[in-house]
């Protein structure tokens, strides 16, 4: 697991942070609107947490990358 993360280049990674994790950007990126449901107890349609997850996976993946990259140097 651990080498396929190594193997996926980090500006890969950050394209789809910027694109995919918050893509619609206008009038807020979907992320925060999701993560604004989350907080506020109303993230209960599943439609809405597979959206939630759709968002937060590149920043999760990002997140794992980097603390590899620190931890291995």
């Amino acid at each position: 697991m651990m080498e396929l993360l190594d193997r996926i280049p980090l500006i890969i990674v950050i394209v789809a942070c910027l694109t995919l994790g918050l893509a619609p950007f206008t009038p807020e990126p979907h992320i925060w609107e999701k993560l604004k449901m989350l907080t506020a107890g109303t993230l209960t349609r599943p439609v809405d947490i597979f959206d939630f997850f759709l968002h937060a996976g590149p920043w999760l993946l990002l997140m794992a990358k980097l603390a590899r990259m620190g931890l291995t140097k």
